[in-house]
């Protein structure tokens, strides 16, 4: 027995030719598998239904207008149903000559964050504003909340996709919405890959005879790292395990490079300078 193409598009045996189109490019649109990416499936199911894709085509017999008139459904694809109500083809009106719709170009947008978020993780709300169209092809403005969960250790540059959330328009699908990581700059440490950079001023004295460097680190708690060497220009103390999460591993991190601004004095007397050759034994 074959199914039953006025029950599955909702209209009755006597619809006329206009109101069969507008049920078919309802349900066209609603159940199309690229608008339905998490129950493809069942969208998948539905639209071979609505489409009759199953057979060689669907005729509908209608009485409206002078006499009955015939409408015949005989889509090959879901791409063609778009382009045989929503037109495209070869004058390349938003669509390839296969009639196959052209995906909008990707919108992207910087999400800054500060060093203290990348290092701890954190969730930002992007509200949005777009079109988005309704069965008859009408578009109308919507409002949507974003929700980003942005993972500790992600570096400048990461990028969050959301798919096909830019502006629905007629022949084309929607852009995807791409956010990009953008590091805000820090008044104490810099980046390096997943090592953390700060640099102390440190006085000659201390430099050279021992110094300990006390710091808040991006969480929160104090560090104080002795240091005994000899800080000579170029010297760099490493603090292993106290920089930035692995992103793909956040229990692991890098290192904290300390690095050195010596003081040296202005002048110093006679006295003074006789004193520091005696002293390094010059």
């Amino acid at each position: 027995m074959g199914l039953d193409y006025y029950k599955i598009l909702g209209v009755d045996k006597g619809a006329t030719d206009d109101d069969l189109k507008k049920a078919y490019r309802k349900l066209a649109m609603k159940w199309h598998p690229d608008k339905n990416p998490n129950n493809k499936k069942e969208a998948e199911n539905k639209f071979k239904q609505i489409s009759g894709a199953g057979g060689a085509g669907s005729t509908f017999f209608s009485t409206g207008g002078d006499g009955p008139t015939v409408f015949r459904f005989n889509p090959r694809n879901a791409d063609d149903i778009f382009a045989e109500f929503f037109g495209g083809g070869p004058d390349g009106h938003g669509m390839h000559t296969g009639g196959r719709a052209v995906k909008a170009p990707a919108i992207e947008r910087k999400l800054p964050c500060s060093l203290e978020e990348l290092y701890k993780g954190t969730t930002k709300k992007m509200k949005i504003s777009r079109e988005i169209a309704d069965a008859s092809g009408k578009t109308m403005p919507v409002e949507e909340i974003l929700t980003i969960d942005v993972k500790p250790g992600w570096k400048k540059g990461t990028k969050i996709t959301f798919p096909e959330k830019g502006n629905e328009t007629p022949h084309t699908i929607p852009a995807d919405l791409v956010f990009i990581i953008d590091e805000k700059p820090h008044p104490v440490f810099t980046r390096d890959g997943n090592d953390l950079v700060v640099t102390q001023k440190v006085p000659l004295a201390e430099a050279l005879t021992g110094h300990t460097a006390r710091l808040a680190t991006l969480d929160g708690r104090i560090l104080t790292v002795p240091i005994s060497s000899v800080i000579h220009p170029g010297y760099e103390e490493v603090v292993r395990g106290e920089g930035m999460p692995v992103p793909k591993d956040p229990s692991r991190k890098g290192n904290l490079r300390i690095k050195f601004d010596i003081k040296f004095p202005a002048r110093l007397s006679a006295d003074q300078k006789s004193g520091v050759k005696r002293l390094l034994g010059q």
